[in-house]
């Protein structure tokens, strides 16, 4: 798109000295007339730019409306850096690198090897190894439709097993413990609604914009949406699940018990992923209370073992 480009080579121009149209034609695959009919659009809206001929000519921004680079430590610009590569799940590979770009434009040529190896001593990936090939293509499509303002059409599975078709004006994406959750006005419920990126499917993006209403952020800390979901459990589980269960629920929450235990206050949601969590303890945990929780596990694990205590059916399958 042109504007794209009109602000890249602006980029291109604040980075730089001078730089030739021929150069600049190459960078964006098109013809030097394009470039300098671009060069003038730019003129005309009031961009300060500055043509010189000659074998050490070019284009460039007049030096006093340049950001001061000063402005900005290696390591500032580093911090920054690796904030931005912390967040490539939502971002393309082009976003990505147009924005690091343009946050390294910002400290001298000379700093830049320092820069990447600083930016580069921290390495943050939210991705699963594997996982639902939906999702990134859903990203983009709930990306477009924020910037937009433009009305979201899915299906929605809901955790009491129930599917609908939903539209829903977005407001903001949350990322919480792993999982991404779109925050937005539902139209079928008339009211503000987070909905999980795991249980959307058939997502679309309507022609339909809308005007967008007032809204609260959620807090990160699930307070009055995560926690009124929460049931406190009581575990003993085994030193071999000491370090998984820190990362779940701190160091604060556990205490020894005899030799090689710990008892654990464990929070979680009494939906099929809560219960598949504790029963991923495997037989290093047992859960003590409440009691409908130990049931309802209990009910579960006879559920799993009559199906793989069947003769006969797995080999005939």
């Amino acid at each position: 798109m042109k504007t794209d480009r009109l602000m890249s080579i602006i980029m291109v121009l604040l980075n730089h000295e001078l730089v030739s149209a021929a150069k600049l034609a190459e960078m964006f695959e098109v013809s030097t007339r394009t470039i300098f009919r671009d060069v003038e659009t730019l003129s005309m809206a009031g961009i300060p730019i500055v043509t010189f001929t000659g074998v050490n000519g070019g284009i460039g921004v007049m030096p006093e409306f340049k950001v001061d680079k000063k402005l900005f430590t290696p390591s500032d610009i580093s911090k920054l850096l690796m904030g931005l590569r912390s967040i490539t799940p939502t971002l393309t590979p082009r976003e990505l690198q147009d924005t690091l770009e343009k946050v390294k434009s910002l400290i001298p040529k000379e700093h830049h090897r320092e820069l990447e190896i600083k930016s580069s001593q921290i390495k943050i990936d939210l991705t699963a190894w594997t996982g639902n090939k939906s999702f990134e293509p859903n990203l983009e499509k709930i990306k477009k439709a924020l910037q937009e303002s433009r009305l979201l059409a899915f299906r929605y599975y809901a955790g009491n097993r129930m599917t609908s078709d939903r539209k829903a004006e977005p407001y903001q994406m949350i990322l919480k413990a792993g999982q991404w959750y779109l925050l937005g006005y539902c139209m079928l419920r008339n009211g503000f609604r987070l909905f999980k990126l795991s249980r959307i499917s058939n997502l679309e993006v309507l022609n339909s914009c809308f005007v967008p209403r007032e809204y609260e952020d959620k807090p990160l800390d699930g307070t009055g949406w995560i926690d009124q979901r929460l049931t406190t459990v009581r575990l003993l589980i085994d030193e071999s699940l000491r370090e998984h269960i820190i990362d779940r629920c701190g160091e604060e929450n556990m205490e020894p018990f005899g030799i090689g235990q710990f008892l654990v206050n464990f929070s979680f949601t009494e939906d099929d992923f809560g219960y598949n969590t504790l029963l991923g303890f495997g037989e290093k945990c047992e859960c003590l209370s409440p009691e409908h929780v130990r049931r309802e596990l209990a009910r579960r694990i006879n559920i799993l073992a009559a199906i793989y205590n069947k003769t006969g059916d797995a080999d005939a399958r």
